[in-house]
């Protein structure tokens, strides 16, 4: 008898088994493809893991598959064996993994084939004089496209600078039209003119040395390539994308955010002469479905995406680049908790192509892993072109007036630099008007009720908002605690800095970049374009302004609370805010302009700002892996985190603690894993819930991972489990 196991996207860690349709099967269905199944009252698409002929079910009790959905796997063999790993290794239900490699429509069941493919072409027999030449963009668009027979899709007319209103105009007066286009093979090898837009330009010694080592051997190569901000790394991945391109393989280039997207996609477009797509979840499911297909198939030569654009498959497979791969977005924070960066290094193993770790802060674990030889280590410590490295400066802002968080000398630099014809770019990480409301006579402090931290006060428009539950109230009349109104605002956000500036310098164009002012859709564009235009102006944002902008006309950058992160309770706190501190300043003198860093701080003695600005990143990792080591801390120890939450104070912290004595007894005796814990989250209360975690801890992978296969069907029988929400975080990157 004929078993179909699945793998369904449920909480439960098992496979199912179902019998074939009720119609037959004219073949044995290959492992990988989609079947439509009942379960319970719902009807659900799995994924098929083995062809059994028994079960160990009666076979009356089990249920016929509905349909077979495909002929052949969606995903290769490989992806489909990196997800199962990925979902073992993570602790995670293998169904609802696999249900995340693959796009939201496949998901639901729908088609894996592409949707027609449109593209505009001009009404035969319309000239460019069908168009008064006052219309210059319209007229300039159908000359385009007359240029252009075989027709021109969406995202190329985009790219050539043309807008939907504009091709909407043509459209309504029947002088350019939507037709389906006749899908076209892709050249196996494409002839040198038909790969490149642009030349590339020309490498220094360092750039021409990473770009050889990423190709020094063939098959499987990790390079860890480590840049100064502005030392022209990615005109290394272009070349070596170049050099894969030659061969007629495909590149997937991962970034950590969407905001990165638009402009490496743009870098890419105006390179490159073939299809290249992008994966991000600002997509529609319908255009991540094409992207995905496209990819697939071949047809897109480079994919560029987010986090889960790792599981895209490619025809031929010929380079992985991971950019900034420090940064901890990488890493999922709740379901399945993959990092993005750690699979891209067991995908490129499996599919034996070169894989590239590019940054200018390289994580402590990817460093770790370069001094241990595990990936090659490739550093360019030269500014590409005429550009030099910023001037970094501490000043000590102790017993200093200072108005809303700007020192009179901050206030006199940036003065200077407008005057001059500048920018300048002030970095604060906090995003509203005021991190704290505080009534003046009795000095209680605004908190949010369903989290143990304080509300953030926002101006435009006034109201309180959370920042860790995204709860928002009125802003209030009277003090809960004195029933005063006299409320003050306590330290500045972006919001409240943007204000001052505006009013100290009010010629100048002042642009708050952070989570509430690029909400709008095409905001984080429309602003990065009034930055290009070159005028001087004043940039004040978050860490969104940190990562991969480019601003030529930046010569000064102003870390505003130097001090964040330096007395952090987590151990990575020093790391992120050296990497911090570092991306952001790299955003100075990327040009011909030299640039200037000014940290403003209470600690200018504190001995790792010293060494940070003094001597670098090198040093100051190197440093920070000595610490680790001698206090037995990742890289040197791995690192789980099981985490719990419940509706009542104590609770998950009981669950916890049955795991707790079921590791004391010896009933989960695994030699060489330690715990610490359970204890209370670092912010106990949040969205209603008080959390409690426990940290298992081994130098051994395989010890700890033994633990964590028997620990989770341990969790899953508790008598507790019903009353907490619990969760496995396998090498956490955040401890809160």
């Amino acid at each position: 008898m004929t078993i179909l196991r699945l793998a369904l996207p449920t909480p439960l860690r098992r496979l199912f088994d179902y019998l074939p349709p009720a119609s037959g099967l004219d073949s044995i269905p290959a492992i990988g493809v989609r079947i439509r199944v009942p379960f319970g009252r719902r009807e659900l698409t799995g994924v098929l893991i083995e062809v059994a002929q028994s079960s160990e079910f009666p076979l009356a009790k089990l249920k016929p598959a509905l349909q077979i959905l495909d002929q052949t796997p969606p995903l290769p063999l490989h992806l489909l064996e990196l997800a199962c790993w990925a979902a073992d290794y993570y602790q995670h239900p293998v169904g609802d993994a696999l249900h995340q490699a693959l796009p939201v429509l496949l998901r639901k069941g729908e088609s894996d084939q592409p949707s027609p493919l449109l593209r505009w072409h001009a009404t035969p027999g319309i000239s460019s004089d069908a168009v008064a030449p006052r219309a210059k963009k319209q007229r300039a668009l159908l000359e385009l496209l007359l240029q252009h027979p075989e027709g021109l899709d969406n995202p190329s007319i985009r790219n050539a600078g043309y807008s939907s209103a504009q091709q909407k105009l043509l459209s309504d007066r029947g002088l350019i039209e939507e037709r389906e286009a006749v899908a076209m093979q892709v050249p196996e090898t494409p002839a040198d003119t038909e790969l490149l837009r642009q030349p590339v330009l020309p490498l220094n010694a360092e750039q021409q040395q990473a770009l050889d080592a990423v190709f020094e051997r063939d098959g499987f190569n990790p390079v860890l390539l480590q840049g100064i901000t502005g030392s022209g790394k990615t005109e290394v991945y272009l070349q070596a994308i170049e050099r894969i391109l030659h061969q007629g393989a495909q590149a997937l280039i991962l970034v950590p955010e969407i905001g990165l997207t638009p402009q490496t996609v743009s870098r890419f477009r105006s390179r490159f002469a073939v299809e290249v797509q992008v994966l991000h979840s600002n997509m529609t499911d319908r255009q991540r479905l094409d992207a995905w297909l496209q990819a697939r198939s071949g047809q897109a030569r480079v994919v560029i995406g987010t986090r889960s654009a790792l599981f895209t498959p490619l025809k031929t497979p010929g380079i992985i680049i991971v950019d900034e791969e420090h940064d901890t977005s990488f890493k999922q924070q709740d379901g399945f908790r993959y990092s993005a960066r750690d699979l891209a290094v067991m995908r490129a193993r499996a599919e034996n192509i070169p894989l590239v770790l590019g940054t200018a802060t390289p994580s402590l674990e990817t460093l770790h892993n370069a001094h241990s030889g595990r990936y090659r280590h490739v550093r360019l410590n030269e500014r590409a072109g005429n550009a030099r490295p910023p001037k970094f400066e501490l000043y000590d802002i102790r017993q200093q007036p200072l108005n809303s968080g700007l020192s009179d000398e901050v206030i006199r630099r940036i003065g200077i630099e407008l005057h001059q014809g500048n920018q300048v770019l002030l970095f604060l990480n906090r995003r509203g008007f005021s991190p704290a409301l505080m009534c003046h006579q009795c000095g209680t402090l605004i908190e949010c009720d369903r989290c143990d931290a304080r509300m953030t006060l926002h101006r435009t428009p006034p109201h309180l908002h959370c920042h860790h539950c995204d709860h928002q109230r009125p802003i209030p009349h009277r003090c809960p605690s004195c029933h005063t109104s006299d409320f003050k605002p306590q330290g500045a956000g972006t919001e409240r800095t943007e204000g001052v500036l505006q009013q100290l310098f009010p010629d100048t164009d002042v642009i708050r970049v952070d989570r509430d002012s690029t909400q709008r859709r095409n905001a984080m564009q429309d602003i990065m374009e009034r930055v290009h235009d070159g005028r001087p102006c004043i940039l004040v944002g978050t860490q969104m302004l940190a990562k991969g902008h480019h601003f030529p006309a930046v010569t000064l950058v102003v870390i505003l609370d130097a001090d964040a992160g330096l007395f952090s309770a987590d151990f990575r706190g020093m790391e992120r805010t050296a990497q911090l501190i570092l991306q952001v300043a790299g955003r100075a003198g990327r040009a011909e302009r030299p640039g200037q860093v000014l940290m403003q701080t209470h600690h200018a003695d504190h001995p790792t700002l010293i060494q940070l600005v003094n001597q670098g990143y090198e040093a100051f990792a190197t440093a920070e892996l000595n610490l680790r080591q001698n206090s037995g801390l990742p890289p040197f120890i791995h690192h789980a985190l099981l985490r719990a939450e419940a509706n009542r104070r104590g609770r998950a912290e009981a669950f916890l603690s049955t795991l707790c004595s079921a590791l004391a007894s010896g009933e989960l005796n695994v030699p060489g894993v330690s715990w610490l814990g359970p204890f209370p989250a670092s912010m106990e209360k949040r969205a209603g819930f008080f959390r409690a975690q426990l940290l298992l801890q081994s130098h051994d992978r395989r010890a700890l991972q033994q633990l964590l296969s028997s620990i989770t069907p341990l969790l899953e029988q508790s008598p507790l489990a019903r009353q907490v929400r619990w969760s496995l975080d396998v090498d956490p990157v955040d401890n809160h």
